[in-house]
């Protein structure tokens, strides 16, 4: 009887979520119906069941969810698929995450800025290389005059 005067009041949308409870490292969850703005830790309306994810154990009163679930009340997509993975009911599954989505605007036009980068630094290097091919002799010394130049460097 206060649970019908309780849900009379509630005007808002009811849920039938998990609830946090246990010690960190050490989670343990209640199935509870709560109105949908209600904080995850606040009072809920009714007890439904618990969550046991460190050994996969769900125990729910099938019959108190299916009455909340006529009275208008929505299952949280992780409740939902809960009671599908352990056979309670036979709905389809929801997603109930989704995956952060990179950009790909961004993605391809940062590689062509990389690319065109490093194209002008490989188009001097062939031309370098042409010449000393062709004048085996000439190589030499501008390979030494270099060498050179590395020691003027430093000391500068």
């Amino acid at each position: 009887m206060i649970l019908f005067q309780i849900f009379a009041k509630i005007t808002g949308m009811l849920m039938v979520r998990l609830q946090r409870i246990g010690k960190r490292g050490q989670a343990y969850f209640r199935v509870v119906v709560v109105e949908h703005t209600k904080k995850p830790k606040g009072e809920y309306l009714e007890l439904l069941g618990t969550y046991n994810p460190h050994e996969k154990v769900l125990k729910v009163k099938k019959d108190r969810i299916e009455y909340w679930i006529s009275k208008g009340a929505q299952a949280s997509p992780t409740v939902n698929n809960l009671l599908v993975n352990h056979k309670i009911w036979d709905k389809p599954k929801v997603q109930s995450w989704k995956p952060k989505v990179k950009p790909k605007t961004e993605a391809p036009a940062a590689k062509a800025e990389a690319a065109k980068a490093e194209v002008p630094k490989e188009e001097p290097v062939p031309e370098e290389k042409a010449p000393e091919e062709a004048q085996p002799e000439a190589a030499q010394p501008e390979a030494a005059q270099p060498e050179a130049a590395q020691p003027e460097a430093a000391a500068s």
